[in-house]
């Protein structure tokens, strides 16, 4: 398994560090999304706001241990999202920052678009969404109706978009649509949510509320022509190829989330149980030991990734592994303070709401189980 080095070791321990200023807010912030305004000089925040921004383009983190980190590769992303998730993951998607959106213009935007997406977010913090998935629809490509239409100066965008994190505060963001029947018909625009005829309201969740996952309605929005993604792209590298490639960037990071939610509830029992009888701590061990190698999974899906960014499968598989974990361990948690656990103990609730949502966060069980069988079909995974 490929652990963090020095420096990667010393940004988990200064983003722990971090995680302390989240961690009061978690039910604060489970009650109100937007409370999260209030709070947004904690360093945690800070450094959400710009995570993915490469230096090249003005992004200066502080220096950890002598190094700046960015957040732009799928390893320090890993390591920064699993600490920061564990300390409270409500308070973590909460933040502004260019998260997806981010990872999407890192892969698809030409350099004028990067100066003008990045250039904005450096200026101040600002919320982005990402928006892919259709009602009744999912996130199936072959699907997606929303469509781009030609119009003077550029493109008219309308459709509906439905579970998308951040798009009721968002200020920027990537949507998808089609142009034209086929795989090659699909495209991402870059989108001011300004612009008349972008609508978007916050859904009632059960769990990860911070996320502030909503619906979107887009009415005839003008998108000009230098905000098309991809222009200088050949047509077999956008659209699907494209959301494959982002798919592939961050479902490390949301695999750590789900690790990070996992190692909050086996701290929970840690420190509010009290003694444990011997079959308890030998249970809690063992939930201990699978978090740790669960771990070591996600941080070799992010290396593999940063290395090969085309190879998905792993983390597909550390995707699916720490989806189920979380929910494992939350309800696990619950175990070990009896009936009624989850109404004395509110923390532990909103820990099983929020692991929950794991399973649908970057493709549901069943993707990753087939993205993972092809790979074995084509010889890209092992059958050891």
């Amino acid at each position: 398994m490929t652990g963090p080095d020095g420096h990667l070791a010393a940004l988990r321990a200064r983003a722990r560090e971090w995680g302390a200023g989240l961690r009061p807010l978690a039910l604060e912030i489970d009650r109100d999304p937007e409370a999260i305004r209030q709070h947004l000089d904690l360093p945690a925040v800070r450094y959400l706001a710009t995570m993915g921004i490469p230096a090249a383009y003005g992004n200066e983190p502080e220096k950890i241990d002598g190094q700046r980190h960015c957040g732009d590769s799928a390893l320090e992303r890993a390591v920064v999202m699993e600490e920061l998730a564990r300390a409270d993951v409500g308070a973590m998607v909460a933040s502004p920052g260019p998260f997806l959106a981010g990872v999407a213009v890192g892969l698809c935007a030409d350099e004028r678009q990067k100066e003008w997406f990045y250039g904005r977010m450096l200026r101040e913090p600002l919320w982005t969404c990402f928006a892919l998935t259709e009602p009744d629809r999912g996130s199936d490509a072959a699907a997606l109706t929303t469509a781009l239409t030609p119009a003077p100066g550029g493109a008219l965008l309308s459709g509906e978009k439905r579970y998308v994190g951040n798009a009721s505060r968002a200020r920027l963001a990537v949507v998808f649509a089609r142009t034209r029947p086929g795989p090659l018909g699909i495209t991402a625009v870059l989108v001011d949510t300004d612009t008349p005829g972008f609508h978007a309201e916050p859904l009632d969740m059960l769990g990860l509320r911070g996320a502030r996952i909503s619906a979107v309605r887009l009415e005839s929005v003008a998108v000009p022509e230098e905000h098309v993604l991809g222009r200088h792209l050949p047509a077999s590298r956008r659209g699907v190829w494209s959301f494959v490639q982002i798919f592939n960037q961050l479902r490390p990071g949301v695999a750590a989330i789900a690790v990070g939610i996992a190692r909050a509830a086996h701290d929970y029992v840690t420190a509010h149980r009290g003694p444990l009888r011997t079959a308890e701590q030998e249970r809690l061990d063992a939930i201990g030991r699978r978090i740790d190698a669960v771990h070591r999974l996600v941080l070799d899906a992010a290396a593999t990734v940063d290395a090969r960014p085309a190879d998905g499968h792993l983390a597909s598989a550390a995707k699916l592994r720490a989806a189920r974990l979380a929910e494992d361990v939350t309800l696990a948690a619950c175990g070990f303070f009896g009936p009624g656990a989850r109404l004395a103990h509110p923390l532990l609730d909103k820990l099983a709401r929020d692991a929950r949502a794991m399973e649908f966060l970057e493709g549901a069980a069943n993707i990753h189980r087939l993205n993972l069988f092809q790979g074995l079909l084509t010889g890209k995974v092992g059958r050891a």
